[in-house]
């Protein structure tokens, strides 16, 4: 059997690579939380200040909570990013904009009081530095591996953006239904698929062998989890929820069937359980014909 490429994850290892963990992401996200604070604060006191500074006081409430909220978005993107073999930096530079928003909220704030326009605009500065001084900024370059090939991590990188977007769908539709046990059922498939996902990110010559995982049949997860919570939310049919948790076995199964095989280096069987999952996907009547798939 051929040999893998070395590394921290090759067999010799006995170890798989980490899923990035979704409850670990948002959490990075929680000191923000906070920051909310301030605006609240503003608006508290000013209650009593007459209709010009309270409306003031109301835009600079409203700017420090979206630098709040673009803060929390940035911490979490930038925990994803940091948790990733292979990644793009983010397309938007959250923190940065959270600090130059916060500069602007704490100088609206400061100009309800007494500080004039010259205090105002140095106190906003000064919270615009402070908040780049404790958060940082965004990450500013992808993050690549070396000895691969730019290209090639390219094609990583599209295909690791959507297996995350289905995943962040089906998860988002589980939870509609507020079913402590569909989500966990939901979770353990989706951590099996992110295992996945950081194998091919650990060497992207396996994206070949995972890609129609990752790809075609992630968004047949998707489509059928849409399907079936639409179904579920009308009408808690018994036999749909059994339908839709043997196929969220299936899934798994396959998934970390392919995962160990990749991580053997051995794709003798692919073509076989690729036609297994392609037929238990088609009967829950989910179409797999996609432009440009393989």
């Amino acid at each position: 059997m051929a040999k893998r490429f070395g590394g921290k994850y090759s067999p010799g290892d006995g170890a798989q690579p980490d899923a990035v963990d979704p409850r670990k992401v948002k959490a990075a996200g929680s000191p923000a939380r906070l920051l909310y604070l301030p605006a609240i604060v503003l608006v508290f006191f000013s209650l009593g200040s007459g209709p010009v500074t309270f409306v003031t006081a109301l835009a600079g409430a409203a700017v420090l909570t979206l630098a709040a909220w673009m803060l929390q978005e940035g911490l979490k993107a930038e925990a994803e990013y940091n948790a990733r073999k292979v990644a793009r930096r983010p397309a938007v530079p959250r923190k940065m904009i959270a600090s130059v928003l916060t500069g602007i909220g704490a100088a609206i704030a400061a100009y309800t009081g007494d500080s004039g326009v010259v205090g105002s605009v140095l106190y906003g500065i000064a919270a615009s530095g402070l908040h780049v001084a404790a958060f940082g900024i965004d990450p500013m370059a992808d993050k690549r591996m070396e000895g691969v090939d730019t290209f090639q991590q390219d094609r990583v990188a599209r295909v690791v953006d959507e297996a995350e977007a289905h995943l962040d769908v089906m998860k988002s539709q589980i939870e509609r239904l507020s079913d402590r046990r569909l989500n966990e059922r939901a979770q353990d498939f989706q951590t099996i698929a992110r295992r996945m996902i950081r194998t091919v990110e650990e060497d992207p010559r396996d994206l070949t062998g995972a890609r129609k995982f990752l790809g075609v049949y992630l968004m047949g997860a998707r489509d059928a989890t849409i399907k079936f919570v639409d179904l579920y939310t009308r009408n808690k049919d018994a036999d749909a929820r059994a339908s839709y948790e043997a196929l969220l076995d299936d899934l798994q199964q396959n998934f970390a069937a392919r995962t160990e095989k990749m991580l053997l280096d051995d794709r003798s069987d692919m073509d076989i359980e690729i036609n297994v999952l392609r037929d238990r996907l088609q009967r829950e009547g989910v179409s797999l014909n996609t432009k440009g798939s393989d």
